[in-house]
């Protein structure tokens, strides 16, 4: 039997306990009682992620769906046999339909609103107007998604700069900034904050609480960036050009309508977090609320909108396929299923397995250590995926959004910020950072290897967090 029909027997215990048994008795998991081992399928589905694109891509192209499948069964199966057919699935329900459907929904919009936003012409790529790039392209990021951003951005640039001889520091800068760091200030800009909307962050909070931060890590990054080319610049004075393949032009930019589609799937949001009509639908005892629905399906309409509305042609150019989104909505399932035993065990608390976790990010007066949440969390965003680190640490912090919004403010703001930015310390800390990676090296710029560009974010990056540290959480 392979693991594929492995997974679909596993599905289709869980839907028998669906139709036939009272899910609704069920109180969920007991965090207390589970060991370490719960989390393995966690941390394995995540290191597959982080290793597969890079050291066996060919491997990870063609049998991604096979490690989703196992590492799926690898939880539901064990759930199924210690909590019973109810318990289990009524906790899997409880994830998928309440963060996963939701979740997924807002990426599929995003990722195609913003695959039919087209910006025509060409720029000469001097110093001055490659940080224009870059600087318009963070602001972007927090508004159509870092993803959506990264696709709009990355291509002008290239352009902007394909005659220039040192080009990777450009696409280095634009990781950091446009794939990362410019993705903070509202839910729709980076996985880790819809995710924090969907457990009850208002929207606007991220707004609120992280400008600053973004202000002065943008600001800091933008102009060692623009130091940097100004120098590169003037050496490339003294040498050999190449003909500029494409000459400048004016800027234009396509599919505006698109604009209108992300103003509707932001109402959307609004609506679901202010309008409460007070009704819902229970499916196997968890409660789906009717704003919720209503704002799931805003989504979907939106994309088949802009689907309908755009040229086929600014997509074409735009390199839009359906491939990673695919691959999004497959690994984040895994995800979202292998991330309950381990939220269980979190909100066991000093009784859970994660007790010395807990001690870590405790002071001795028991009140929370933000420096340690920025870090661990950032840490851990650097290497494995930020949406699920961010869940962790939420639920580590007490994971109650009304007191992490208010007297915890300063442990959120720790926790957002370290999972946005720090996503931009290597290639696979975010997913928008291996595509501009392999879009151009398409193009023919010699990228710094895995390592090499660790080096990047290590002397640029990492005294810059150093610094918010000490500016916002002594």
């Amino acid at each position: 039997m392979t693991l594929t029909h492995i997974l679909r027997v596993t599905l289709l215990a869980a839907w028998v306990g669906i139709v036939s048994g009272p899910a609704q008795a069920a109180e969920g998991l007991d965090g207390a009682s589970m060991s370490l081992v719960w989390a393995v399928p966690f941390v394995g589905i995540l290191l597959s992620i982080a290793t597969g694109p890079l050291f066996y891509p060919h491997l990870w192209e063609h049998h991604y769906g096979k490690f989703v499948a196992f590492w799926s069964a690898c939880v539901i199966i064990p759930m199924l046999v210690s909590a019973g057919v109810a318990g289990a699935t009524h906790a899997l329900l409880h994830t998928i339909l309440l963060e996963y459907v939701p979740f997924i929904l807002l990426l599929f919009a995003l990722y195609t609103i913003a695959g039919g936003i087209y910006l025509e012409g060409n720029l000469r790529g001097t110093p001055a107007a490659n940080t224009l790039l870059l600087a318009i392209g963070t602001l972007l990021a927090s508004f159509v998604g870092t993803t959506g951003a990264s696709m709009i951005m990355i291509r002008p640039l290239l352009r902007a700069n394909d005659d220039r001889v040192f080009r990777a520091h450009t696409v280095v800068f634009f990781i950091f900034l446009v794939s990362n760091i410019g993705g903070a200030l509202t839910p729709l800009g980076d996985p880790p904050l819809f995710v924090g909307f969907l457990k009850g962050v208002d929207f606007f909070w991220t707004t609120k609480n992280l400008w600053r931060e973004t202000l002065v890590v943008a600001l800091i990054v933008l102009a060692i960036f623009f130091v940097m080319d100004i120098r590169l610049h003037k050496r490339e004075e003294r040498l050999h050009h190449p003909l500029d393949p494409t000459p400048d032009s004016p800027l234009k930019l396509h599919g505006l309508i698109n604009f209108v589609f992300l103003a509707i799937v932001i109402a959307a949001i609004l609506m679901s977090a202010y309008w409460k009509p007070g009704i819902s639908f229970s499916i196997a005892g968890v409660e789906v609320q009717l704003q919720n629905v209503v704002r799931d399906v805003i989504f979907v309409l939106a994309a088949l909108a802009s689907l309908a509305l755009t040229r086929t042609s600014f997509r074409v150019v735009n390199g839009f396929s359906w491939g990673p989104i695919v691959e999004v909505a497959l690994l984040f399932a895994c995800i979202f299923i292998c991330i309950i035993p381990v939220i269980a065990m979190l909100n066991a608390g000093a009784e859970g397995a994660f007790a010395s976790l807990v001690t870590l990010v405790t002071l001795p007066d028991g009140s929370p250590n933000n420096i340690a949440y920025f870090w661990l969390t950032g840490g851990l965003s650097s290497f494995l995926d930020n949406a699920p680190t961010y869940l962790v640490f939420f639920e580590l912090a007490g994971g109650d959004p009304k007191t992490l919004m208010t007297t915890l403010a300063p442990t959120l703001a720790a926790i957002s910020i370290g999972a946005v930015f720090m996503g931009a310390n290597t290639y696979i800390g975010n997913a928008p950072n291996f595509m501009v990676y392999a879009i151009a090296r398409g193009a023919g710029v010699k990228m710094p290897s895995f390592f090499g560009y660790m080096v990047w974010s290590g002397a640029i990056l990492l005294p810059t967090f150093m610094l918010v540290t000490l500016i916002f959480f002594r």
